[in-house]
This record gives C-alpha cells, sequence and structure tokens, in this order.
C-alpha cells in the first residue's frame, strides 16, 4: 500500500497543471496516466492555442505539453512529484479511499492518497452505420494518435464526420501531410467550430456537407468508399444517397466525459447536454460533493485544453489549501487569477453553451 498528499488520476492538460499547482506548493502528489506518454491531447494538437498569453496563446499543443515536462521534472528531482505512466486507476472504494491500479497488465497496485483529482478526461463517442466497425473507421484522436505521435499516415483520401473544432482541425493536419479530404459531413445546419478553422478549409478546395449524414461504409474487408445522405431539422433522412470515394472515414462526433469512477466515489452527479454528459456537481474551486475529490478538464465537461488547464490550477490549489499548505492570501490571489482567465476564456458567443452547463452543475457551496 503506498500513500500520498494528493493523487491525480489523469496526466492530460488538466491533471498534469493540477499536481504542478500542489508541487508547487509544497505537497506530495503522485500522478497516474494509462498512457504510455503525459500530455494526453496535447501531444497531438500541432495547431497554435488562441486566448491570451498566461494560455499559451500562438503556441502549438505539443510545445505546452513540452513547457509542462519541464516543469513536472524540476518537481521529480524535487521529491515533490511522482509519475507513473502506463497505469491504469481502476477503482476507488469508498469504505477506505483506496484507489486501486493496473502497471500494463502484470503489475496490481494500491495508493492512499488524503486528497484526489479526478482529470480522468473523455472518450470519443461512435455513430451507429452499416459496416461502423470496417477496417479503416477512425475516431479523430485515433489519427491524431497515429499522424502526430507516430508519424503513421490511415490513408489516402478521408472522409470526415464531424465539423467541430477537432473534425476541423483533423482534417486540416490530414491536407498538412499530404492526405486529400473527400469532404465534412455535418448533420447539423451550421458548422459547430471556429471559423477561422472551417475557412482555411474552404479555401482549400474541401466540400463541407451541412445538414448530412453516413449511412453505410462501402467495402468487402476494407473501407472503400461511403453512403451519405442529407437529413431534414429532425435528423431523418431525405433525398437520395450519394457515394463518396474515400478510403479512410474519421469520425469527430464529440466526446463524453469518463466519469466512472467519480460515480464509484459516490460524488453527486448530473446529466448536462451542455457539457456533453454526466459530470460530477463542484463548486467553485472544482470541488466535488465528495469532501476529498476534485474533477477538472474534460471529465468535469468537455472544453478547450486552456480552459482544462486553468481548472487543473484551480482543483490543485484548493486540494493543497484543504490539507493547509497554503496561506490564505496566497490562496486568495491565485484563486481570484484562476477563475478571471476563466472568466476571460468562457466569455462571448463561444463559450454561451459552456456558462449555460456550469449554472446547472455549480453551486456556490457546499453544506
Amino acid at each position: 500500500m503506498q500513500t500520498t498528499e494528493i493523487l491525480v488520476i489523469g496526466g492530460g492538460p488538466a491533471g498534469l497543471s493540477a499536481a504542478l499547482e500542489a508541487a508547487s506548493l509544497g505537497a506530495d502528489v503522485t500522478v497516474l496516466d494509462s498512457d504510455l506518454k503525459l500530455g494526453g491531447q496535447l501531444i497531438k494538437q500541432t495547431h497554435k492555442f488562441f486566448g491570451s498569453k498566461a494560455e499559451y496563446a500562438g503556441t502549438r499543443g505539443f510545445e505546452i505539453a513540452n513547457f509542462l515536462f519541464d516543469e513536472i521534472e524540476k518537481y521529480k528531482t524535487l521529491g515533490k512529484l511522482k509519475v507513473f505512466t502506463n497505469t491504469t486507476a481502476t477503482g476507488y472504494y469508498k469504505e477506505d479511499g483506496v484507489v486501486s491500479y493496473m502497471v500494463g497488465e502484470e503489475k496490481y497496485g494500491r495508493i492512499k492518497p488524503q486528497k484526489l483529482v479526478f482529470a480522468t478526461g473523455a472518450q470519443e463517442r461512435l455513430i451507429p452505420f452499416v459496416n461502423n466497425d470496417m477496417p479503416g473507421v477512425y475516431g479523430a484522436g485515433a489519427i491524431q494518435t497515429l499522424m502526430n505521435v507516430y508519424g503513421i499516415v490511415p490513408g489516402e483520401k478521408v472522409l470526415m464526420i464531424g465539423a467541430g473544432n477537432i473534425g476541423l482541425i483533423v482534417s486540416y493536419q490530414l491536407m498538412q501531410a499530404g492526405i486529400k479530404i473527400a469532404g465534412i459531413v455535418e448533420a447539423m445546419p451550421k458548422i459547430g467550430g471556429y471559423w477561422v478553422h472551417a475557412a482555411k478549409i474552404r479555401r482549400l478546395g474541401v466540400p463541407i456537407y451541412l445538414q448530412h449524414t453516413i449511412k453505410e461504409a462501402l467495402g468487402n474487408n476494407v473501407v472503400e468508399g461511403a453512403v451519405i445522405q442529407e437529413v431534414n431539422n429532425c435528423f431523418q433522412p431525405v433525398g437520395d444517397p450519394m457515394e463518396v470515394e474515400c478510403d479512410t472515414i474519421c469520425l469527430a462526433v464529440g466526446l463524453t466525459p469518463t466519469c466512472e469512477l467519480l460515480w464509484s466515489a459516490g460524488c453527486e452527479m448530473k446529466f448536462v447536454p451542455q457539457l456533453c454528459g454526466y459530470v460530477a456537481r463542484r463548486d467553485p474551486m472544482m470541488r466535488t460533493s465528495h469532501p476529498d475529490i476534485w474533477v477538472a478538464g474534460d471529465a468535469a465537461g468537455i472544453e478547450e485544453a486552456s480552459a482544462a488547464m486553468v481548472e487543473g490550477r484551480i482543483a490543485g490549489l484548493s486540494a493543497v489549501a484543504s490539507l493547509n499548505h497554503v496561506s490564505q492570501e496566497t490562496f486568495y490571489d491565485r484563486s481570484a487569477e484562476y477563475h478571471q482567465r476563466l472568466e476571460n476564456l468562457r466569455a462571448g458567443e463561444v463559450g454561451e453553451k459552456i456558462r449555460s452547463g456550469l449554472s446547472c452543475v455549480c453551486c456556490k457551496q457546499w453544506g
């Protein structure tokens, strides 16, 4: 049985930010991450971030990951931070607060933290259509991993399903690698991602089929094409189906918060469509209904990595404060700064959906 003051589950942008915040304030921190390498989505992102200087505006995601890795190494050297990769948290046990985990598929372990930050990220959604299990059908995250982590192209001609930010960005990244985009299919009547991303795609001549969906993947053993069809406002098929030539189908149809461990811990959960699924109710400091558990990043609601990193900082700060490792002055100053940064990131029309979702799930304080 191992022990730690603060356990962070998840080594993506939110988890690393929470761990760094806590370690910088003197806490002993342990990070568990199921991937072979830390960084989560950041190491797959080659586009430049928006926002302010504090949110690494103008910096590419994988470069931001490297900045965080440098900080991680510093606190590891100081003995304030331990990191375990290829390590999956498999359970949380309410009766004694123990977390079980597996290292790879061989080694089983247990750890008992005083405080926990769940930054478990999200999982990709899939949609039903004929032959959706055929080789050549990928999630957008899988294609980003192949392309941007391992340098492997998935195919020669890709049909993208989904015109949100992920679908648009991955389409552009594929084109930068010399891969042709057969088209982008979007069921909604308008593009869901930022217009700046969509404009780049359209300037390069890629057709965007609004109010369309995929009906079938064509081919015998691998994808050799697809059938798409127009849908009405009730998402019912109308018009004639159309065949599209492609050898790869990429699904960028959204993410769902990964929150199984939050359910296991007995945290109060709520389904919030604007946040893309069930999420834990939390106070302004990201503390859940469980007094020793905080949540941050996509596990708290699907949002941009910039917001995830700030939420991680807030969760790490609050967890440390509960251990009396930080002065009230430092706590209030940092809290005010982080909340102002979040407010700026969520301002305007783009953040309206997130603000609406948060109003359904946030409470002022726990009784």
